[in-house]
């Protein structure tokens, strides 16, 4: 464990120096949010009724979303671990004495969580000082704000033993594209980041339920607005730990089965 989290704080570090990377990355989320704040602001404005959210926690809630993007987004990727696989660079990855998967799950948690703290802090400082009904609204309660905390560390390692899964299914198929990317906009939306979860069809919450994606962002983020209930989201929680344990048990089956059948390409 102690090798592992010399990885993870190796990977975080290494993220930590692209600061003009994280200033694009902010300025690029403060358009994105403004440009859906507006979109909801008019919907609102048009005299929608019976409206799941009010509009002060959808924006609130969009603001989480830009500002834990890089944490909770389904689509980042390790460029480095993928050309390892196509070039042939795996096979030094198999000859080091260490539990292979956990070495690649604890390496992209360093750097998400390195890529969001260079980002978080300055958007919601901003947002917080916006004039309504732009602004960032503080937690629904104080219970609700440590719930979330919970709940957003626990989307943090959910959204890892997903992603972990694409250089998984690269070892067969020498690519992260086709199937990954068809993956990855189903992840996204049925995460919350496109639309949160409360706006959807009901057939397709009542799918989302059943899927891990909804836990990732949706549960933390709808826990801080006051959207969810301190039991319903103690039940979400519950359920985070389901799904991270399974997702790192069938991520371990699956790089041990797919280890054994590698073809190491390359000169």
């Amino acid at each position: 464990m102690k090798a592992h989290f010399t990885y993870f704080k190796l990977k975080s570090i290494s993220g930590l120096q692209y600061r003009a990377a994280a200033w694009a990355g902010i300025a690029t989320q403060f358009f994105f949010g403004f440009v859906y704040i507006m979109v909801y602001v008019a919907f609102y404005d048009s005299g929608g009724k019976s409206l799941p959210m009010d509009l002060s926690q959808v924006i609130t809630y969009l603001w989480l979303n830009q500002a834990f993007l890089a944490l909770v987004n389904q689509f980042t990727r390790d460029k480095e671990l993928f050309n390892l696989i196509r070039d042939g660079g795996i096979s030094y990855e198999l000859t080091r004495p260490k539990n292979l998967y956990f070495m690649w799950y604890f390496k992209m948690l360093g750097r998400r969580l390195s890529d969001v703290l260079l980002r978080f802090i300055p958007l919601i400082l901003v947002t917080v000082f916006l004039p309504e009904p732009y602004n960032f609204g503080l937690a629904y309660s104080f219970n609700h704000f440590l719930l979330f905390l919970i709940s957003l560390s626990l989307g943090s390692l959910l959204v890892v033993a997903l992603t972990v899964l694409y250089p998984i299914i690269a070892l067969t198929t020498m690519s992260e594209r086709g199937i990954v990317n068809i993956f990855i906009s189903i992840a996204d939306i049925l995460s919350g980041i496109v639309v949160p979860i409360p706006f959807f069809p009901k057939f397709l919450q009542i799918i989302s339920k059943y899927l891990p994606f909804q836990y990732i962002s949706d549960l933390p983020f709808r826990i801080y607005v006051g959207n969810i209930s301190i039991n319903n989201g103690i039940e979400g929680i519950i359920l985070q730990f389901f799904w991270i344990i399974i997702l790192v048990l069938i991520g371990s089956l699956l790089l041990q089965k797919n280890i054994k059948r590698v073809v190491v390409q390359g000169g």
